[in-house]
C-alpha cells in the first residue's frame, strides 16, 4: 500500500515538476501580441461644401438623427451586451484644416483600448504620430498617418460620459 501510495506521489510530482518547467521555459507572448489595437470604428469625418445641408439632407432621407456636428450611431458592445458603443458621422466644411497634414477628404477615427500603450507600440514601429495625446472627460484621442498619408483618428473612449454629453445637448442617437 505505501509503495503504490509512493509511486502515485511521485508520478504527480514528476507531473507537476514538468509542467511548471515548461511554463517556466516557454516563451511568453509578449504584450504586443496581446495588446488589442483597434477594437471598432469610432468615427467617420468627410468634408463637404455645406455640412448644414449635408446633415439635413442625410436627416430627411436616411433618418440620421442629427445634431450640430452630424450624428452619433449608437450600438451594444459585443463583449458585453450591457454596455453602449458609439460611432460619430460628421460632415466638415470643405476648407476644414482638421485633416491636415492628409490632403485627403475624409479620416476615420477608430476606437481603441489603451491609447498610451498603443501610441508606444506604434512609435517603435516608426508609425507618424502627427500630435500628442488629448485627454477630455468623453475619451483620450491622438492622430496618426497611414501609409498613403491618410491622416487617422484614435480615440480610446469613455463610453459613459460620451453618454452623458449626448444628454446634455439634448441629442437623440441614431440606432
Amino acid at each position: 500500500m505505501k509503495k503504490t501510495i509512493f509511486i502515485i506521489l511521485s508520478i504527480a510530482t514528476s507531473f507537476c515538476f514538468g509542467f511548471a518547467l515548461k511554463t517556466i521555459t516557454t516563451k511568453q507572448p509578449d504584450d504586443q501580441a496581446k495588446m488589442k489595437r483597434v477594437t471598432s470604428i469610432g468615427g467617420i469625418f468627410f468634408k463637404c461644401k455645406d455640412p448644414g445641408k449635408m446633415r439635413e439632407w442625410y436627416k430627411t432621407h436616411l433618418g440620421l438623427n442629427t445634431n450640430q456636428y452630424g450624428t452619433v450611431f449608437e450600438w451594444r458592445q459585443a463583449t458585453d451586451s450591457s454596455k453602449k458603443g458609439f460611432s460619430q458621422w460628421t460632415p466638415f466644411g470643405e476648407k476644414t484644416k482638421y485633416f491636415e497634414p492628409s490632403t485627403k477628404d475624409f479620416m476615420i477615427n477608430y476606437r481603441v483600448e489603451n491609447l498610451k500603450a498603443l501610441v508606444e507600440e506604434l512609435k517603435k514601429e516608426g508609425v507618424t504620430i502627427t500630435d500628442t495625446i488629448e485627454t477630455y472627460d468623453y475619451g483620450k484621442f491622438v492622430h496618426i498617418m497611414d501609409v498613403e498619408e491618410n491622416k487617422i483618428e484614435l480615440w480610446e473612449p469613455n463610453d459613459l460620459e460620451y453618454d452623458k454629453l449626448g444628454k446634455q445637448m439634448g441629442s437623440q442617437t441614431t440606432k
